[in-house]
């Protein structure tokens, strides 16, 4: 195949891929237009455009049946909920297919079966790797901000508002991800959910044993009575202390995490310098048996010290 095939095949993939995501996965929410306000405009209709939002519903329904029946949508949508991402579970996977698809296609255009397969197996674990990452951020971001949420509740609870008027000052004046969090215990309250299992969700999909604390608490003063502004602030002082911990904890261990990352990276880095400088040095592990054994107790070895290395930089408080 020449050069200036490849090319044309790749760049007509490509668009390819482009007109399937725009036609049949259903974009996000959009401003709209003044002129479909008004009833007496009869709406101008597209027979693609038609065509796209049935396809992709189409789509979304059938993804939407293979998850329920294999009992993966509560955990799916669960998982995109701690992440923060307003797309739905099927438009995450009919997204995650398609860039899998089009990867695997160029990959094994460009350079053979296996890197096209390699690609594919590869965009699903990356999407994976995204959500706990930004589950991750998005936790971190809370857990910092709780404190001074927390403030701002005792303050309105003294000027004389009720709890859940509280709870929608911090909607409104903390920022993301907690003024998100917060909206959202008010609107299940306003729906006629019990206040105390709401907060106790929020501090579940959050992951955070400091707002579990304040969810019992406050749960004991609905029950017992007292003055919760008073309680607050004890909780935040000392939610305020376990942070400057924590952060105090990341800066020591941060060297620790990099040397980590490092001792990790270095195999994966030489191996590539000397396959690139001298291919013929590293045959002998690849064209015999005893080359191969060597080089599978070498991939064990590097996943229990990286197994290791994980445990030690990682420390729970």
């Amino acid at each position: 195949m020449t050069p200036a095939l490849l090319v044309v095949g790749v760049v007509a993939l490509t668009g390819a891929l482009l007109l399937v995501v725009l036609a049949v996965v259903p974009a996000g929410a959009r401003q709209v237009p003044l002129s479909r306000l008004d009833p007496a405009t009869a709406p101008r209709g597209s027979a693609l455009a038609g065509a796209g939002v049935a396809a992709g519903v189409a789509a979304g329904a059938a993804v939407e049946r293979v998850l329920a029946r294999r009992g993966r949508l509560a955990s799916g949508t669960a998982a995109l909920e701690r992440a923060g991402s307003s797309l739905s579970l099927p438009d995450f996977v009919l997204r995650t297919a398609l860039v899998a698809t089009g990867l695997g296609l160029l990959g094994g255009l460009a350079g053979g079966l296996l890197a096209g397969l390699l690609l594919a197996a590869g965009v699903p674990l990356g999407a994976k790797v995204l959500l706990s990452w930004r589950t991750g951020r998005r936790r971190a971001a809370f857990a910092d901000q709780l404190d001074d949420s927390l403030q701002l509740m005792a303050s309105s609870l003294r000027a004389g508002h009720s709890l859940l008027r509280a709870i929608d000052s911090v909607s409104q004046e903390a920022s993301a991800p907690t003024s998100e969090e917060f909206a959202r215990i008010v609107n299940e309250t306003r729906v006629g959910r019990d206040l105390s299992d709401a907060l106790d969700e929020v501090g579940a999909r959050m992951g955070s044993d400091d707002f579990t604390w304040v969810a019992q608490a406050i749960a004991i003063h609905r029950e017992v009575g007292g003055n919760l502004a008073e309680v607050l602030d004890v909780v935040s002082r000392t939610i305020r202390e376990r942070n400057a911990i924590r952060r105090q904890v990341k800066a020591l261990s941060a060297e620790g995490k990099l040397s980590a990352v490092v001792l990790m990276l270095l195999p994966f880095g030489v191996s590539g310098f000397i396959a690139l400088t001298n291919p013929g040095y590293l045959s002998a592990f690849t064209e015999t048996p005893t080359g191969v054994l060597v080089l599978g107790v070498a991939v064990l070895l590097l996943v229990v010290g990286a197994f290791w290395l994980k445990k030690m930089v990682s420390i729970r408080f």
